[in-house]
């Protein structure tokens, strides 16, 4: 395994019923709070009468209106509103964009520059207030790790902010929360889940015995716990399962002692930056096109290893092995509701070239990805996608 540094500073609350250790626990980090969260989704399930509940006795100011695919101009504006009214700690009640949101606020609040410098340059992040979250969908796993996606419709850029200042100081993860999550999330959050696993298991190191197999434990409660929780949106087992695999899969653990550029993501990313389709969505469209890409008889092995560790598919023959996990993959997420192509999100090849090159031009996996990939891989990837 690579040498590596592993430190994180986010105190986990799992548990039904743990919003009611909010009160209590947010005080050590300030009394002026900014409340961030999404469209009122929480105002319908009686989430925030919970949260407000807890905050009796805090200064709560409110920022309401968080997109799907986070703007950078409501992150400007929280953090204008942190600076105007003296905010001590930023609270996001939602699900993952809204706590990427809180970050890029959080650390806005303590730059005198405009906030989008801080995703163009995560160095440029010296300090940031606390930030804590409610978590009320399991997806990107945001409540456990110090990166935030943030979109420039301007530039129609999708861009992480990354900074070790940036790491949730108390995350709230009760999986009763998730029994009101419409079905389109909890398949869009499960494909999210496992993109993330599949980016950090195939990477170009295979030393890391330990960290592959945690990735396929995790990988197989996703494909286990995602079908149940749309079975029985009230599953407990399900819903818990899920929460923590999502937290699991992107708490940097599973990567620790790999590395490498993730090769989906950086393609998503830019996908959604130019059409603003949900997240989870293209993943699940992109990844079985992405593994079928780069399959070849350098890559095979690990491919009939993801085959046979997760889904127990072992034939004897390489080749076909890997080809059925592909195959697998992609039947999981139509199961799921989930799109197959770019054609039923309305998206055509118009944009292709433009968006490969971008793709490209703001990430690593021309040189650092499981495969290296070019703007004619990623254009074929597209193409595969129609």
């Amino acid at each position: 395994m690579r040498p590596f540094t592993y430190c994180v500073p986010t105190d986990i609350r799992f548990g039904q019923g743990t919003v009611s250790c909010l009160g209590e626990a947010l005080g050590k980090y300030g009394r002026k709070v900014l409340l961030v969260y999404g469209g009122g989704s929480i105002k319908k399930t009686g989430l925030y009468d919970k949260v407000m509940e807890q905050l009796k006795g805090y200064e709560v100011t409110e920022l309401p209106g968080i997109e799907p695919n986070p703007k950078i101009g409501s992150v400007r504006e929280g953090a204008r509103i942190c600076k105007e009214k003296g905010i001590e700690v930023v609270l996001a009640v939602g699900g993952g964009s809204t706590v990427d949101a809180s970050k890029a606020i959080a650390g806005g609040a303590c730059y005198d520059g405009d906030p989008w410098d801080l995703v163009l340059d995560s160095s440029k992040v010296k300090a940031a207030l606390p930030i804590a979250d409610v978590l009320t969908m399991s997806a990107t796993g945001s409540e456990m790790n110090p990166g935030g996606v943030i979109s420039n419709p301007e530039t129609k850029e999708k861009l992480e902010v990354n900074n070790p200042h940036l790491y949730p100081s108390l995350s709230i993860l009760d999986p009763t929360i998730l029994y009101t999550v419409p079905p389109k999330q909890t398949a869009a959050g499960t494909a999210d889940i496992i993109s993330h696993v599949c980016e950090q298991y195939f990477q170009p190191y295979d030393g890391a015995y330990i960290m592959d197999r945690l990735c396929e434990g995790v990988l197989q409660t996703a494909f286990k716990y995602g079908p149940a929780a749309l079975k029985k949106p009230d599953d407990y087992e399900a819903r818990s399962n899920l929460m923590w695999a999502a937290t699991i899969g992107l708490n940097d653990l599973l990567s620790r002692g790999k590395g490498g550029e993730w090769s989906v993501h950086p393609i998503e990313h830019v996908l959604s930056a130019y059409y603003d389709i949900t997240h989870g969505v293209g993943l699940a469209i992109l990844t079985p096109s992405w593994m079928r890409h780069v399959l070849s008889e350098k890559t095979e092995a690990r491919f009939a290893m993801y085959a046979k560790n997760v889904f127990g598919i072992d034939t004897g023959d390489t080749r076909k092995d890997a080809e059925a996990g592909i195959d697998r993959t992609e039947e999981f997420f139509v199961s799921m509701g989930l799109p197959k192509t770019l054609h039923e999100v309305g998206i055509g090849p118009e944009k292709f070239e433009e968006m490969a090159k971008e793709a490209v031009r703001t990430s690593r996996i021309s040189w650092d990805a499981y495969v290296h990939l070019s703007p004619e891989d990623v254009l074929e990837i597209f193409r595969m996608c129609e």
